[in-house]
């Protein structure tokens, strides 16, 4: 292991809470207001749908493959 338990927990920690207040936070408002705007109460859907697709694209782009790496 690389870095002691603090550093790891703190590197995961910080982006995981950032990215789940600023998505998780604004997701009633935003689609609460896709709603309104459509008229369709399963168009809010869109957002959460959009997010996940978002988040899957950039880690296929910018994740790299580390099966069979040694890790130093």
């Amino acid at each position: 292991e690389m870095f002691p338990a603090r550093v790891r927990y703190t590197s995961l920690s910080v982006p995981y809470h950032i990215g789940t207040g600023y998505f998780g936070g604004f997701l009633p408002f935003i689609s609460q207001y896709i709603v309104a705007r459509t008229g369709d109460p399963f168009a809010g859907l869109w957002y959460t749908f959009g997010v996940a697709a978002l988040a899957f694209v950039v880690t296929l782009i910018w994740l790299p493959e580390t099966a069979g790496k040694e890790l130093e």
